[in-house]
């Protein structure tokens, strides 16, 4: 595309190859770099970008109305409150609209602003859509001056030299600074986060980037939980004496992450005490078994991705956020492929023969939804039982 600005521009998003979109700035003003992905869910943009598997990338929203519904504080995924721990940029097709939800606090572009998010809108989404699958999900800069004075040949020359995800352990910076007990549940109208769960389970969550709702979901089935920082030894895991263990979702390589959470995984395994892995959990966890993850080229992010499980046959519709994924033909013998994803072929799932593991690749506490996947809660708290 040529690199003459039109009148009026204030925001451009600058791939590594020199290609730039232009459009208007929304949200904060500065430049951020990261992986430019697309996300197809038509509801819960500020979840999405607040989900810390989202770090150091740039979301391309295809749904083109984004911001009727505002923002709120209840509706953050992540346990910090930075942009620099979650997606970086967001990139619309319009303006976003003036909220008008009775559970908005502040509106979606001064939300971004205060949040730290560079935003563009008045971009064609759907051609950037199509160049990301048909190529990749590529590198670049995204950036808002509301003086429309862009250095296009220096933010090129940032998208190009950015290394990429790969060989990333981004949960370093994602995860908590010291253990913490969580006890609120799922939200319900009109009460709010439900606090009247009686604990029935000691669930131990290894937080490589978790989302809130992952942890509202245990605490609704029973589970008294216990976060912990995602450097933190299997001993110190195994001395709080759980009833199980999840392994959280997250962001960045879990090669890059499973140099040192791998090993201490298999000593979860090894302990026979439940455990239970989400997202980057369930990547780590194939690892630990002896599988492999390989990098995809456009990844799966979306709130519509049909999945089937194969322990039951029942086809479900869930929301997915990953850009590496666990390569089916490197599943050990012991280890049983559960969950497939009905768009690609790949894995989404999986559970070891002769103990209480298992795991699945795509976001079971639906945020955003949908909720056809929050059973796996209750599986989960099935093999809690068993193991008492």
């Amino acid at each position: 595309m040529s690199r003459d600005l039109l009148p009026g521009v204030t925001g451009v998003l600058v791939l590594a190859d020199g290609t730039v979109l232009q459009g208007i700035g929304v949200g904060a003003v500065g430049d951020a770099v990261g992986e430019v992905c697309f996300n197809t869910a038509m509801t819960g943009y500020q979840e999405i970008l607040t989900d810390p598997s989202y770090m150091a990338q740039i979301v391309a929203f295809t749904f083109p109305h984004v911001g009727n519904v505002g923002t709120n504080v209840e509706d953050l995924e992540q346990m910090s409150g930075s942009a620099e721990t979650a997606a970086r940029g967001a990139i619309f097709r319009d303006v976003p609209t003036p909220p008008a939800n009775w559970r908005s606090d502040v509106d979606f572009a001064t939300w971004m602003a205060r949040r730290g998010v560079i935003g563009l809108a008045g971009v064609d989404t759907r051609a950037l859509t199509l160049s990301i699958r048909e190529h990749g999900m590529p590198h670049g800069v995204i950036a808002h001056a509301p003086d429309g004075v862009f250095d296009l040949d220096a933010l090129t020359a940032k998208a190009k030299a950015w290394a990429g995800l790969e060989g990333l352990d981004l949960a370093r910076d994602a995860t908590c600074l010291q253990p913490f007990v969580w006890d609120e549940g799922l939200w319900s109208w009109p009460e709010g986060y439900d606090r009247s769960v009686t604990p029935k389970y000691e669930v131990v969550v290894v937080d490589y980037g978790v989302k809130r709702n992952i942890l509202r979901s245990l605490t609704s089935v029973g589970a008294r939980v216990t976060v912990v920082p995602a450097s933190t030894s299997a001993e110190d895991i195994l001395a709080r004496k759980p009833d199980g263990v999840l392994l959280s979702n997250g962001p960045g390589d879990p090669a890059a992450t499973g140099e040192y959470a791998v090993p201490e995984i298999r000593k979860l395994v090894e302990s026979g005490k439940p455990v239970f892995g989400i997202c980057l959990g369930h990547q780590m966890l194939a690892l630990a078994l002896g599988a492999t993850t390989v990098k995809m080229e456009q990844g799966h992010h979306g709130a519509n991705h049909p999945v089937k499980d194969l322990t039951t046959g029942k086809v479900e519709i869930v929301s997915m956020n990953h850009g590496f994924t666990v390569d089916r033909d490197s599943l050990p013998g012991p280890v049983v492929e559960t969950h497939v994803s009905l768009f690609d072929g790949t894995n989404a799932g999986l559970a070891l023969k002769d103990r209480p593991v298992f795991s699945v690749q795509h976001h079971p506490e639906a945020s955003p939804g949908p909720t056809d996947s929050l059973y796996i809660f209750e599986r989960f708290a099935r093999l809690m039982d068993a193991a008492k």
